[in-house]
Protein backbone atom coordinates (compact mmCIF):
# COMPACT_ATOMS: atom_id res chain seq x y z
CA UNK A 1 0.00 0.00 0.00
CA UNK A 2 1.01 3.55 -0.48
CA UNK A 3 2.53 5.88 2.25
CA UNK A 4 0.22 8.57 3.18
CA UNK A 5 1.86 11.78 3.21
CA UNK A 6 2.56 13.93 6.63
CA UNK A 7 1.00 16.67 6.72
CA UNK A 8 2.70 19.77 6.01
CA UNK A 9 2.98 22.01 9.09
CA UNK A 10 1.36 25.91 7.92
CA UNK A 11 0.67 28.82 9.64
CA UNK A 12 -2.58 28.53 11.14
CA UNK A 13 -3.29 24.86 11.24
CA UNK A 14 -2.82 24.55 14.76
CA UNK A 15 -5.67 26.47 15.66
CA UNK A 16 -7.79 24.61 13.25
CA UNK A 17 -8.74 26.77 10.52
CA UNK A 18 -8.06 24.79 7.56
CA UNK A 19 -5.26 22.31 6.83
CA UNK A 20 -4.31 20.55 3.12
CA UNK A 21 -4.26 16.81 2.40
CA UNK A 22 -2.50 15.58 -0.75
CA UNK A 23 -3.10 19.05 -2.02
CA UNK A 24 -6.75 19.82 -1.15
CA UNK A 25 -7.67 22.64 1.19
CA UNK A 26 -10.20 21.03 3.54
CA UNK A 27 -11.85 24.28 5.18
CA UNK A 28 -12.20 24.07 9.43
CA UNK A 29 -15.89 23.88 11.24
CA UNK A 30 -14.29 27.52 12.43
CA UNK A 31 -14.30 28.78 8.85
CA UNK A 32 -18.08 27.39 8.56
CA UNK A 33 -19.13 29.02 11.46
CA UNK A 34 -17.60 32.17 10.56
CA UNK A 35 -19.37 32.33 6.64
CA UNK A 36 -22.64 31.47 8.40
CA UNK A 37 -22.38 34.11 10.65
CA UNK A 38 -21.41 36.27 7.61
CA UNK A 39 -24.25 35.40 5.45
CA UNK A 40 -26.67 35.80 8.37
CA UNK A 41 -25.67 39.19 9.18
CA UNK A 42 -25.49 40.12 5.61
CA UNK A 43 -28.98 38.75 5.56
CA UNK A 44 -30.45 40.72 8.29
CA UNK A 45 -28.97 43.86 7.47
CA UNK A 46 -30.54 43.88 4.27
CA UNK A 47 -33.69 43.17 5.56
CA UNK A 48 -34.31 45.62 7.98
CA UNK A 49 -33.39 48.03 5.08
CA UNK A 50 -36.69 47.07 3.58
CA UNK A 51 -38.72 46.62 6.98
CA UNK A 52 -37.79 49.63 8.87
CA UNK A 53 -39.22 52.05 6.76
CA UNK A 54 -42.51 50.21 6.46
CA UNK A 55 -42.55 49.38 9.87
CA UNK A 56 -41.65 53.49 10.26
CA UNK A 57 -44.60 54.66 8.72
CA UNK A 58 -46.98 52.25 10.68
CA UNK A 59 -45.68 53.59 13.83
CA UNK A 60 -45.64 57.21 12.62
CA UNK A 61 -49.22 56.54 12.03
CA UNK A 62 -50.56 55.63 14.72
CA UNK A 63 -48.86 58.19 16.88
CA UNK A 64 -50.35 61.17 14.53
CA UNK A 65 -53.85 62.17 16.16
CA UNK A 66 -54.91 63.17 12.88
CA UNK A 67 -53.99 60.53 10.26
CA UNK A 68 -57.60 58.77 10.73
CA UNK A 69 -59.46 61.93 10.69
CA UNK A 70 -57.43 63.47 7.51
CA UNK A 71 -59.24 59.90 5.82
CA UNK A 72 -62.05 61.60 5.96
CA UNK A 73 -60.90 64.61 4.05
CA UNK A 74 -62.58 65.72 0.81
CA UNK A 75 -58.53 65.94 -1.01
CA UNK A 76 -58.02 62.50 0.02
CA UNK A 77 -61.50 60.91 -0.54
CA UNK A 78 -61.48 62.78 -4.24
CA UNK A 79 -57.77 60.94 -4.69
CA UNK A 80 -58.83 57.80 -3.35
CA UNK A 81 -61.85 57.87 -5.54
CA UNK A 82 -60.32 58.54 -8.98
CA UNK A 83 -57.12 56.10 -8.09
CA UNK A 84 -59.94 53.30 -7.79
CA UNK A 85 -62.17 54.52 -10.43
CA UNK A 86 -58.96 54.86 -13.09
CA UNK A 87 -57.31 51.86 -11.64
CA UNK A 88 -60.41 50.21 -12.55
CA UNK A 89 -60.88 51.19 -16.11
CA UNK A 90 -57.00 50.68 -16.99
CA UNK A 91 -57.27 47.13 -15.73
CA UNK A 92 -60.75 46.45 -18.14
CA UNK A 93 -59.05 48.12 -21.10
CA UNK A 94 -55.79 45.90 -20.53
CA UNK A 95 -57.66 42.65 -20.17
CA UNK A 96 -60.12 43.19 -23.37
CA UNK A 97 -56.96 44.53 -25.92
CA UNK A 98 -54.28 42.43 -24.10
CA UNK A 99 -55.63 39.65 -23.85
CA UNK A 100 -55.80 38.63 -27.37
CA UNK A 101 -52.38 40.54 -27.51
CA UNK A 102 -51.01 37.67 -24.86
CA UNK A 103 -52.27 34.87 -26.46
CA UNK A 104 -50.78 35.65 -30.02
CA UNK A 105 -47.50 36.46 -28.48
CA UNK A 106 -47.92 32.97 -26.99
CA UNK A 107 -49.02 31.12 -29.51
CA UNK A 108 -48.43 33.13 -32.99
CA UNK A 109 -45.71 32.67 -35.43
CA UNK A 110 -44.82 35.67 -37.51
CA UNK A 111 -42.57 38.37 -39.28
CA UNK A 112 -42.11 41.13 -36.23
CA UNK A 113 -43.36 38.88 -33.49
CA UNK A 114 -40.02 39.14 -31.28
CA UNK A 115 -39.94 43.30 -31.93
CA UNK A 116 -43.75 43.54 -30.66
CA UNK A 117 -42.72 41.16 -27.75
CA UNK A 118 -39.88 43.64 -26.86
CA UNK A 119 -42.11 46.95 -27.72
CA UNK A 120 -44.77 45.55 -25.27
CA UNK A 121 -41.78 44.87 -21.99
CA UNK A 122 -40.00 48.40 -23.09
CA UNK A 123 -42.33 50.35 -20.57
CA UNK A 124 -41.67 47.97 -17.65
CA UNK A 125 -38.10 49.61 -18.02
CA UNK A 126 -38.74 53.03 -19.45
CA UNK A 127 -38.77 55.76 -16.51
CA UNK A 128 -42.40 56.87 -16.04
CA UNK A 129 -41.42 60.43 -16.79
CA UNK A 130 -40.01 59.46 -20.01
CA UNK A 131 -43.50 57.70 -20.83
CA UNK A 132 -45.44 60.89 -19.98
CA UNK A 133 -43.51 62.87 -22.40
CA UNK A 134 -43.70 60.16 -25.04
CA UNK A 135 -47.96 60.46 -24.23
CA UNK A 136 -47.67 64.15 -24.49
CA UNK A 137 -45.55 64.28 -27.39
CA UNK A 138 -48.32 61.99 -29.24
CA UNK A 139 -51.70 62.66 -27.58
CA UNK A 140 -50.47 66.34 -25.93
CA UNK A 141 -52.44 69.64 -27.47
CA UNK A 142 -49.73 70.05 -30.13
CA UNK A 143 -48.95 66.40 -30.08
CA UNK A 144 -48.51 64.66 -33.95
CA UNK A 145 -52.05 62.82 -33.15
CA UNK A 146 -53.36 65.18 -30.24
CA UNK A 147 -53.48 68.49 -32.37
CA UNK A 148 -55.79 67.15 -35.57
CA UNK A 149 -57.89 65.09 -32.87
CA UNK A 150 -58.41 68.47 -30.86
CA UNK A 151 -58.90 70.58 -34.75
CA UNK A 152 -61.68 67.88 -35.53
CA UNK A 153 -63.39 67.12 -32.44
CA UNK A 154 -62.69 69.89 -30.15
CA UNK A 155 -61.26 67.77 -27.69
CA UNK A 156 -57.97 67.88 -26.09
CA UNK A 157 -56.76 64.20 -24.32
CA UNK A 158 -53.66 66.09 -21.43
CA UNK A 159 -54.95 66.85 -18.60
CA UNK A 160 -57.76 65.12 -18.08
CA UNK A 161 -59.03 62.51 -16.58
CA UNK A 162 -58.71 60.17 -19.30
CA UNK A 163 -55.22 61.05 -19.56
CA UNK A 164 -55.00 59.82 -16.29
CA UNK A 165 -56.26 56.27 -17.60
CA UNK A 166 -53.53 56.49 -20.71
CA UNK A 167 -50.79 57.08 -18.61
CA UNK A 168 -51.64 54.04 -16.04
CA UNK A 169 -52.26 51.45 -19.47
CA UNK A 170 -48.95 52.50 -20.99
CA UNK A 171 -47.00 51.91 -17.41
CA UNK A 172 -49.47 49.27 -16.53
CA UNK A 173 -50.59 46.92 -18.91
CA UNK A 174 -47.56 45.40 -19.62
CA UNK A 175 -47.69 43.52 -16.18
CA UNK A 176 -50.61 41.78 -17.07
CA UNK A 177 -49.81 41.19 -20.91
CA UNK A 178 -46.61 39.04 -19.30
CA UNK A 179 -48.13 37.39 -16.91
CA UNK A 180 -50.85 36.17 -19.53
CA UNK A 181 -48.27 35.41 -21.85
CA UNK A 182 -46.78 33.39 -19.48
CA UNK A 183 -50.08 31.58 -18.84
CA UNK A 184 -50.69 30.87 -22.49
CA UNK A 185 -47.19 29.41 -22.91
CA UNK A 186 -47.63 26.92 -19.77
CA UNK A 187 -50.31 24.93 -21.45
CA UNK A 188 -50.08 21.88 -23.73
CA UNK A 189 -51.44 23.30 -27.29
CA UNK A 190 -52.40 19.67 -27.97
CA UNK A 191 -55.28 20.46 -25.71
CA UNK A 192 -57.14 22.75 -27.83
CA UNK A 193 -56.41 21.27 -30.73
CA UNK A 194 -58.48 18.37 -29.46
CA UNK A 195 -60.85 20.55 -28.96
CA UNK A 196 -61.07 21.87 -32.80
CA UNK A 197 -61.45 18.34 -34.01
CA UNK A 198 -64.38 17.67 -31.58
CA UNK A 199 -66.11 20.49 -33.48
CA UNK A 200 -65.32 23.43 -30.81
CA UNK A 201 -64.62 26.82 -32.50
CA UNK A 202 -61.61 28.81 -31.61
CA UNK A 203 -63.49 31.54 -29.53
CA UNK A 204 -65.50 28.53 -27.65
CA UNK A 205 -61.99 26.87 -27.07
CA UNK A 206 -60.80 29.76 -25.90
CA UNK A 207 -63.01 31.17 -23.40
CA UNK A 208 -63.51 27.73 -21.90
CA UNK A 209 -60.40 25.66 -22.02
CA UNK A 210 -57.50 28.31 -22.66
CA UNK A 211 -58.90 30.45 -20.34
CA UNK A 212 -59.64 28.32 -17.29
CA UNK A 213 -56.34 27.00 -17.68
CA UNK A 214 -55.03 29.95 -17.63
CA UNK A 215 -56.76 31.81 -14.90
CA UNK A 216 -54.22 31.78 -12.17
CA UNK A 217 -51.75 33.81 -14.40
CA UNK A 218 -54.29 36.09 -15.92
CA UNK A 219 -55.44 36.21 -12.35
CA UNK A 220 -51.99 37.46 -10.83
CA UNK A 221 -51.15 39.87 -14.45
CA UNK A 222 -55.20 41.10 -13.14
CA UNK A 223 -53.67 42.10 -9.87
CA UNK A 224 -50.27 43.34 -10.99
CA UNK A 225 -51.39 45.95 -13.20
CA UNK A 226 -54.08 46.95 -10.54
CA UNK A 227 -51.61 47.35 -8.77
CA UNK A 228 -49.38 49.38 -11.13
CA UNK A 229 -52.00 51.62 -12.01
CA UNK A 230 -52.71 52.72 -8.14
CA UNK A 231 -49.20 53.69 -7.86
CA UNK A 232 -48.12 55.32 -10.92
CA UNK A 233 -46.80 58.50 -10.59
CA UNK A 234 -44.49 60.07 -13.33
CA UNK A 235 -46.52 59.61 -16.61
CA UNK A 236 -49.48 60.78 -15.22
CA UNK A 237 -48.18 64.22 -13.48
CA UNK A 238 -46.85 64.78 -17.11
CA UNK A 239 -49.49 64.08 -18.96
CA UNK A 240 -52.23 64.55 -17.20
CA UNK A 241 -50.95 67.21 -14.02
CA UNK A 242 -52.09 67.40 -10.50
CA UNK A 243 -55.88 69.03 -10.36
CA UNK A 244 -57.32 68.27 -7.36
CA UNK A 245 -60.82 66.55 -8.21
CA UNK A 246 -59.42 65.95 -11.73
CA UNK A 247 -56.45 64.28 -12.03
CA UNK A 248 -54.93 64.24 -8.65
CA UNK A 249 -54.87 60.47 -7.55
CA UNK A 250 -53.39 59.28 -4.70
CA UNK A 251 -49.58 59.34 -5.15
CA UNK A 252 -49.86 62.74 -6.60
CA UNK A 253 -52.11 63.86 -3.44
CA UNK A 254 -48.72 62.27 -1.37
CA UNK A 255 -46.63 65.14 -3.55
CA UNK A 256 -49.38 67.90 -3.33
CA UNK A 257 -49.13 67.22 0.84
CA UNK A 258 -45.12 67.62 0.99
CA UNK A 259 -45.14 70.33 -1.43
CA UNK A 260 -47.83 72.78 1.07
CA UNK A 261 -51.08 71.26 0.55
CA UNK A 262 -53.89 71.41 3.60
CA UNK A 263 -52.98 68.03 4.45
CA UNK A 264 -49.15 68.21 5.59
CA UNK A 265 -46.99 65.23 6.25
CA UNK A 266 -50.19 63.59 8.35
CA UNK A 267 -51.87 63.83 5.43
CA UNK A 268 -49.09 62.16 3.49
CA UNK A 269 -49.21 59.42 6.01
CA UNK A 270 -52.36 58.94 5.61
CA UNK A 271 -52.26 58.25 1.79
CA UNK A 272 -49.26 55.90 1.92
CA UNK A 273 -50.90 54.20 4.64
CA UNK A 274 -53.75 53.34 2.53
CA UNK A 275 -51.42 52.45 -0.59
CA UNK A 276 -49.50 50.14 2.24
CA UNK A 277 -52.38 48.20 2.52
CA UNK A 278 -53.25 48.08 -1.15
CA UNK A 279 -49.89 46.64 -1.45
CA UNK A 280 -50.20 44.05 0.95
CA UNK A 281 -53.74 42.50 -0.17
CA UNK A 282 -52.16 42.56 -3.85
CA UNK A 283 -49.05 40.51 -2.35
CA UNK A 284 -51.71 38.37 -0.51
CA UNK A 285 -53.53 37.66 -4.25
CA UNK A 286 -50.77 37.04 -6.00
CA UNK A 287 -48.89 34.11 -3.46
CA UNK A 288 -52.80 32.82 -3.85
CA UNK A 289 -52.63 32.76 -7.49
CA UNK A 290 -49.58 31.38 -7.55
CA UNK A 291 -50.41 28.68 -4.96
CA UNK A 292 -53.47 27.96 -7.54
CA UNK A 293 -51.35 27.32 -10.24
CA UNK A 294 -49.58 24.68 -8.63
CA UNK A 295 -52.71 23.12 -7.16
CA UNK A 296 -54.25 23.27 -10.84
Amino acid sequence: MGRIPALPRRAGSASGIRVRLAGTVIDSPRADRAATVTIAVLAVAFALFFVLPLAGLIVRAIEEESTWSLLKEPQVRQALGLSLWTSTVTVALTVVFGTPVAYILARGRFPGRAFLDALIDLPIVLPPTVAGVALLTAFGRRGIIGEPIEAWTGYAFSFTTTAVVMAQLLVAAPFYVRAAKSGFESMDPQVERVAYTLGASRVRTFFRITVPQAWPALLAGFVLCWARSMGELGATLIFAGNLEGKTQTMPLAIISAFEGSSLGLAGAIALSLILLVVAFLVLVVFRMAGRWARWT
